[in-house]
């Protein structure tokens, strides 16, 4: 398959084109958001083409610029439109690898094609099954190293490895795109087969954006048969087969909350949790299911957390904040702990690593317990070596 001449993978070939553009075209290859929304709101046409022929929607694409990519397709644009080399916005979206790109392009619509809803599956499936690293040598048909660079998705708040080969970019989301465009389009896979795929990425990468993509896949579904395949994880050989069953639970509850309307998993889910986090082994999915019990009230919560107070690894001790009872609190998100939970913050203020003093600091400073040590223990932090826990 040609290389796309306006792909979003070909960051490149639109830069430092010459005066008198469109300003719609000139707003989105400046990735001026504000100023696409005021444009298509005082009617310039989303479907504009550059000086090169190139749809103002694939420059969007190319930038990975999902919001500029999403007031395009809200104003009109045409994501299925044929561009000359054969592909669409879509495909090309799907090229990029973003998931939160590919989202914005699909818009609130659904594609009523079924040729399109199966070109779409099979251009995603391949890219998954084959691997981001595969097809990007395949595209731009060398060998050479791939550059691998950790990135943030601003907008979605995920992670990603961006991957640059040969001019070409993109990032690692392309199981995450198959799982996405699989929801939008109604088809309803197992939870054994999803976690197969969101434990397929390289251990541990919990901030992903195709781990999270599948896991809140997952939680959407709010049925009694999603939370019972769930909780039949906590007996997996598998440690990240058992986290990505307690993130499941977690997020079952919390997309419920979101509704306003009461979760039925809520009290279930605690029981699991609180005999879940009594048993577990593994410390990244005991910390999970300590994390999972933030969520909750229950007096049998803090004794529990307060247990692995010296627990040998640190990232179960930075969970144990989390599960402290607060006595009240206000809505600037100061409180007040019990003197049991205002010393376990203290010793962990002094903890050996530096990650547990970043979360016990935190607590200690928005604590509204009086006590003075309280403030000898925050200037001992003056002087720590991470930076956000000294600010």
């Amino acid at each position: 398959m040609p290389l796309p001449a306006c792909g979003c993978v070909a960051i490149e070939c639109n830069k430092g084109l010459g005066m008198g553009e469109d300003p719609l075209v000139t707003a989105v290859r400046n990735g001026d958001e504000n100023a696409v929304r005021i444009l298509l709101e005082d009617g310039a046409d989303p479907d504009v083409f550059d000086e090169r022929g190139t749809p103002a929607l694939c420059l969007a694409i190319s930038a990975f610029n999902s919001t500029i990519a999403s007031y395009l397709v809200k104003g009109g644009a045409d994501t299925d439109r044929q561009l000359p080399d054969g592909t669409t916005p879509l495909l090309q979206g799907i090229d990029s690898g973003s998931i939160g790109l590919v989202f914005s392009l699909l818009g609130d619509a659904a594609l009523t094609s079924e040729a399109t809803r199966a070109e779409l599956l099979a251009h995603a499936r391949r890219w998954h099954e084959k691997g981001s690293v595969a097809m990007l040598r395949e595209r731009t048909g060398t060998s050479d190293v791939v550059e691998r660079v950790r990135i943030r998705d601003r907008e979605w708040t995920t992670e990603y490895h961006e991957l640059r080969l040969g001019g070409l970019t993109v990032r690692d989301g392309h199981t995450g795109i198959l799982t996405l465009l699989e929801k939008h389009f109604g088809l309803h896979l197992g939870i054994d087969e999803l976690a197969a795929r969101a434990c397929a990425l390289d251990y541990p990468d919990y901030e992903h954006a195709v781990w999270s993509e599948i896991v809140h896949t997952v939680a959407r579904r709010q049925d009694d048969e999603t939370w019972e395949a769930a909780a039949a994880l906590r007996d997996h050989p598998d440690p990240l087969h058992r986290r990505f069953g307690v993130e499941v639970l977690v997020c079952l509850n919390l997309e419920a909350e979101l509704t306003d309307v009461p979760s039925p998993f809520e009290q279930c889910t605690l029981e699991l949790l609180l005999s879940w986090a009594q048993e577990e082994g593994h410390p990244d999915v005991l910390a999970e299911t300590l994390a999972g019990l933030s969520h909750h009230e229950d007096p049998r919560i803090e004794p529990l957390g307060l247990s692995y107070l010296a627990h040998p690894a640190s990232r179960v001790r930075a969970r144990v904040p989390s599960t402290l009872s607060v006595v009240n609190s206000e809505r600037s998100g100061r409180k007040t702990f019990t003197s049991e939970g205002l010393n376990a913050l203290l010793a962990l203020a002094r903890d050996t690593d530096s990650s547990v003093r970043h979360v016990a600091g935190y607590g200690l400073a928005y604590s509204l317990n009086p006590e003075p040590v309280i403030g000898d223990t925050l200037a001992g932090l003056l002087d720590d070596e991470n930076q956000q826990t000294r600010i």
